[in-house]
């Protein structure tokens, strides 16, 4: 069976109640994405099962937890990805399209392990390593700005 149509059909009742509660339950929502570049110079990309497009890994920020191990959890997660220095803070963007009150810190991570995939088969339906030139279709707009600045020096942006 195709879950697509069902999914495109909730997902946007889905988002606005997850926020919903976000907006109540935390003050401030904090995100964490990371560029992850192996050594061909492809950047690593996730497809959930719960939004559409492809989007870098990451996920929230967790109360208790540091931005920058919430990112290494996510990472290990959705990609088996385990960062073998520490990942360089690109930048915190002001992502308006989710509420006004949340926040998205973007990582790059260059040197890497990679053992498996993802580890929620149902929440990353799909994955993997991209030439920047040659990004699947759907990848996001934030995506790939975030990969404009970070690959080919673009301005930085403060939104996402």
């Amino acid at each position: 069976m195709d879950f697509d149509p069902l999914r495109r059909a909730f997902e946007p009742m889905l988002q606005r109640i997850l926020h919903g509660y976000w907006r109540f339950a935390r003050g401030v929502t904090l995100g964490v994405r990371a560029v992850v570049i192996d050594r061909a110079g492809r950047v690593f990309l996730v497809k959930h099962s719960y939004v559409a497009g492809w989007h870098l890994p990451g996920g929230g920020v967790e109360a208790g937890e540091t931005a920058e191990h919430a990112l290494l959890r996510e990472l290990h997660e959705e990609g088996g990805i385990t960062a073998a220095a520490p990942p360089v803070l690109h930048g915190i963007f002001f992502n308006a399209r989710v509420s006004r009150r949340d926040h998205v810190a973007v990582y790059v991570v260059r040197d890497f392990t990679q053992s498996g995939g993802p580890h929620h088969p149902g929440e990353i339906i799909d994955h993997g390593f991209f030439a920047a030139d040659a990004l699947p279709e759907g990848t996001t707009r934030g995506t790939r700005a975030r990969l404009d600045e970070v690959l080919n020096g673009a301005a930085l942006s403060k939104n996402w």
